[in-house]
């Protein structure tokens, strides 16, 4: 495992089919890094394949939908994660995502929470065949790179589940975006990733 040193990190998967990864790499995190505290934040799309009970068991906390109406009135849980959070990681991040952060769109808690977060934002796409190269995600993809808080990973190729064919656009592995977190975070002076 990579060196990681926040001890409060706010992790949130997006509606791509690789989200039902999250409870592996969660129990990674667990196994090799018990002191980091875990909060989870599942978009409503992420729901169709990851179940949050099972990421509520192994990151010991609720998981927090992605979404006003499903927020207790009173409750200002966007103001709660940006400041609870050493560092964030979005993990997958879809085109949608992407594109919504990428603009400062803040229709839900993330969103707005990400705003105001002060410390590092991993975030690691997972594109659906041919989307990577297409103009507008391109865009995207400089607006949020040129913003110094985020550390966006790259895209690698794999095998797409939809074509069946080696395309780009598939998730870097976890413990890599912490790596490259780390590193950012090490040139920078700032000793947390």
């Amino acid at each position: 495992m990579p060196e990681f040193d926040a001890g409060r990190l706010l992790l949130a998967g997006t509606g791509a089919l690789s989200v039902a990864l999250l409870p592996f790499w969660l129990n990674w995190l667990r196994e090799l890094r018990p002191d980091v505290e875990l909060r989870v934040v599942l978009t409503k799309s992420a729901h169709r394949f990851v179940a949050a009970e099972a990421l509520s068991a192994l990151s010991r906390s609720e998981v927090i939908v992605d979404d006003w109406a499903a927020q207790p009135p009173g409750r200002a849980v966007h103001v709660e994660l940006a400041q609870w959070c050493e560092t964030v990681v979005v993990y997958p991040a879809t085109a949608h995502f992407l594109a919504r952060f990428a603009l400062g769109v803040v229709d839900t808690p993330l969103l707005l929470a990400l705003q105001a977060v002060t410390g590092t934002i991993g975030i690691a796409p997972a594109l659906p065949p041919g989307v990577a190269g297409s103009t507008a995600m391109k865009r995207h993809l400089d607006l949020i790179t040129a913003d110094p808080r985020v550390v966006l990973a790259p895209t690698g190729t794999a095998r797409s589940t939809t074509t069946g064919r080696e395309e780009s656009g598939s998730l870097l592995p976890l413990p890599d975006l912490l790596a490259r977190m780390r590193a950012r975070s090490l040139r920078a002076g700032k000793g947390a990733a």
